[in-house]
């Protein structure tokens, strides 16, 4: 659990900021600053009436997390490399990217939300993920683009194997809701992406045949 602030903390915090709580907004004014402590734990699980066994939902969130901390770090990789992007296809594997990101920023959405409906604890703050996901860092600076667009393939290629395994588990614990948004959702949308980037590293010239 992580450590709460002392009294003495929190005493200090409120010094340093006692004009905002002075104010003469009545009721009206914000209570800031306020600290508390976490009402459920990471990895742990309410009980919601969803009629699955306490070991389906906590193998499922636990599935789920990990895919969700991959997805978070590609849709990282696909805005920093949409940002960085150079060379002639510049404009299209700008644009290309970037749609990509979008739409796995709608997968992290729907995987976050599954994981609670379960009863678990979804994965958000990016130092949590960086802890958890299996995609290898990239450098801080710009790689050459075919090293981009290899870095994608790669983390699509680490994310889908995962993917493929809840399937197959989640299937046989008879967690169909988790089962069709892996299967319908998360698996199809990066098959297609992984398509889409590899034909830009097709050695095919483009002007003589």
């Amino acid at each position: 659990m992580p450590p709460t602030a002392s009294k003495a903390e929190k005493q200090r915090v409120r010094g340093r900021y006692e004009h905002l709580f002075s104010g003469d907004g009545g009721q009206s004014q914000p209570l800031l600053h306020q600290h508390g402590v976490e009402i459920q734990e990471f990895g742990k699980l309410r009980l919601l009436p969803i009629v699955l066994s306490f070991e389906t939902r906590a193998q499922s969130c636990q599935l789920l997390n990990q895919i969700l901390a991959d997805t978070q770090i590609l849709y990282s990789l696909y805005k920093k490399h949409h940002w960085l992007m150079r060379g002639l296809t510049f404009y299209q594997l700008h644009l290309l990217l970037d749609k990509h990101a979008e739409e796995q920023v709608a997968l992290i959405d729907q995987l976050a939300e599954r994981v609670q409906t379960l009863g678990g604890v979804a994965v958000g703050d990016p130092r949590h993920v960086a802890e958890i996901t299996a995609i290898p860092r990239p450098p801080n600076g710009v790689e050459e683009v075919p090293a981009m667009l290899s870095r994608l393939l790669e983390a699509h290629e680490i994310l889908i194997t995962k993917v493929r395994e809840a399937i197959s588990t989640t299937d046989d614990n008879g967690d169909a809701g988790t089962n069709d948004l892996l299967s319908s959702g998360v698996l199809p949308t990066n098959e297609m992406q992984v398509w889409f980037i590899a034909e830009h590293l097709v050695d095919t010239p483009l002007i003589h045949g």
